[in-house]
Parts: C-alpha cells; sequence; structure tokens
C-alpha cells in the first residue's frame, strides 16, 4: 500500500538531510512525498513589509520548493517515488494538520533543528511545536547529517505504567516490517520489581509483538533518564528510537523542561514518535 510521507521544510541543510534519510528508509516503498513549506510570520515581522515584498517572499519560497522537488528527484531517481509541494501561508503547526489531513499522510519527517537552531537545544522549535501540537500521525525526527544505516534495531522505552493497544504500536511495526528490525523494549525499573500493573502491560505489549524478532530489557534509574537512553543506544547498538508521547510520558517530560536541562538529550540516532 502506498505511503504519503510529509516534509516540513525551511530548506536548510538539516531538513534536506532528514529528507535523504527518509528516501533511503523507503527505497523499497511505493510513497507520495509532501514538501510542506509555511511562509507565515507574526504580525510584528510583517508590518515591517509591504504586500509587494511578502509577495515577492511566497514567490521566492514556491521557487525554492520547485528547486527541492526537483533536486530529490536527480538525487533520487526512484521509480517507487513521486513528489508534489505544498506553500501554505498558514503557521507551521495550522499547515502541518491541514496537510495530514488533506493528504492521508501516514507519517511526518523533520530535522532535529531549523537553519538558526543552535546545537544546545534538544530539538527546533518547529520541532517541539509540532510534537506538542500535533496528534494522529507519528513523526520521525531525524538527526543533522545522520548517515542513513538499515535500522535493525528499533528501542522501545518504556516504564510498563501505561497499557499500548496495536493502533498505537502500528507506526512502530511498519517501520520494523521495512528491514524485518528487531524490537528491544527496555524498562527503566524505578523500584526492584515490576507492579501487577506493570507486569500485565509488559505481557500484553509481547503478545501484540509476538509476530516480531523482540528482546526485552532492564535498566537501573539513573538520576538522569537521558543517560540510560543514550547509554542503551551505545550497548545495544540501536539504530533507532521509537516512543509513544502521552500526558507524563518521558517525551512531555523534556519537551516541557527548561532548555538548559534539555543539553543532555541529543537525539543522536532517528527518534520515532508516536502520538496517542
Amino acid at each position: 500500500m502506498k505511503k504519503n510521507i510529509l516534509f516540513p521544510t525551511d530548506f536548510s541543510d538539516n531538513a534536506w538531510s532528514a529528507i535523504v534519510y527518509a528516501l533511503k528508509l523507503y527505497a523499497e516503498v511505493e510513497c507520495k512525498f509532501y514538501f510542506l513549506h509555511s511562509t507565515k510570520m507574526s504580525v510584528s515581522t510583517m508590518s515591517n513589509f509591504s504586500n509587494k515584498l511578502l509577495k515577492v517572499m511566497s514567490e521566492n519560497a514556491m521557487k525554492e520548493l520547485v528547486e527541492l522537488k526537483t533536486m530529490a528527484e536527480v538525487s533520487n531517481a526512484n521509480a517507487n517515488h513521486e513528489f508534489e509541494i505544498i506553500l501554505s501561508s498558514s503557521d507551521i503547526e495550522t499547515a502541518v494538520k491541514s496537510s495530514i489531513k488533506k493528504y492521508q499522510i501516514d507519517l511526518m519527517v523533520m530535522g532535529t533543528k531549523g537553519a538558526t537552531g543552535a546545537k544546545e537545544f534538544f530539538f527546533g522549535s518547529n520541532t517541539v511545536r509540532i510534537i506538542k501540537k500535533v496528534k494522529g500521525c507519528p513523526i520521525l525526527v531525524v538527526p543533522d547529517e545522520f548517515n542513513f544505516v538499515p535500522p535493525k534495531q528499533i528501542a522501545f522505552p518504556t516504564d510498563y505504567t501505561r497499557f499500548y493497544d496495536d493502533k498505537e504500536l502500528r507506526p512502530l511495526k511498519d517501520l520494523a516490517d521495512l528491514f524485518d528490525s528487531k524490537i528491544l523494549p527496555v524498562c527503566i525499573l524505578s523500584k526492584d520489581k515490576l507492579t501487577d500493573i506493570q507486569d500485565y502491560n509488559m505481557t500484553m505489549l509481547k503478545n501484540y509483538l509476538e509476530h516480531y524478532n523482540t528482546s526485552f530489557h532492564f535498566m537501573p534509574n539513573y538520576a538522569k533518564k537521558t543517560d540510560e537512553i543514550n547509554d542503551f543506544i551505545a550497548l545495544l547498538e540501536v539504530d533507532m528510537l521509537a516512543m509513544i508521547n502521552y500526558k507524563h510520558s518521558f517525551i512531555e517530560s523534556i519537551i516541557k523542561e527548561p532548555i538548559i536541562k534539555k543539553i543532555g538529550f541529543h537525539p543522536i540516532i532517528p527518534f520515532l514518535v508516536i502520538s496517542e
């Protein structure tokens, strides 16, 4: 079945890096890729521009989108793939939500930071806003200049305090199907043993993943969750991280932390964020 994949882009090198990763990830899959750019600016910024200048900026953005599409077609040359461009005057979150609905998007792919992204940020501000606001569509966040390797090992951090249903796990399974990947659920233990609820949720997760190559892991509780996850990635040579974003989840906690605390967690591998 054909996949519809959305690339919000600000024309930065980082955004292009994410596009290249996705084209390789889905090389054997029939896909339609949509390049989305938002020209919306803040009211205070717009007041300094004339209508004529705004029109020129919009025309330039369209020209860049067409060039991006051409570059993808030339560098990719894959009969499985086709490309479309979307220029929106709405803000990026509205443009993304509208595109997901209109084009029945299966996955959104983004870079970790935009053209002006500072190295100390966890994700770029656009990426954080979209993770917070956009529900119902998984988001694959690709680190800057990440060289493609098939995701043969996908880590799935969980504390088993929440029940996952099969629908929520579908994006994880879909990615695992691409390269017959091994799924590695990893539990960060806060106590010596699992509660009855945690034990039940782990059993159900095993049932949902019974047709997949899996390996269940436990890790001691560090002071910083980010250290544990980075250690786990290094220890088991993990190629991709997948997490479900829900209220009080690990993802929610790190995108709410003050920026200074985010320094400890740079996604060093592609990171699949699944909304509940």
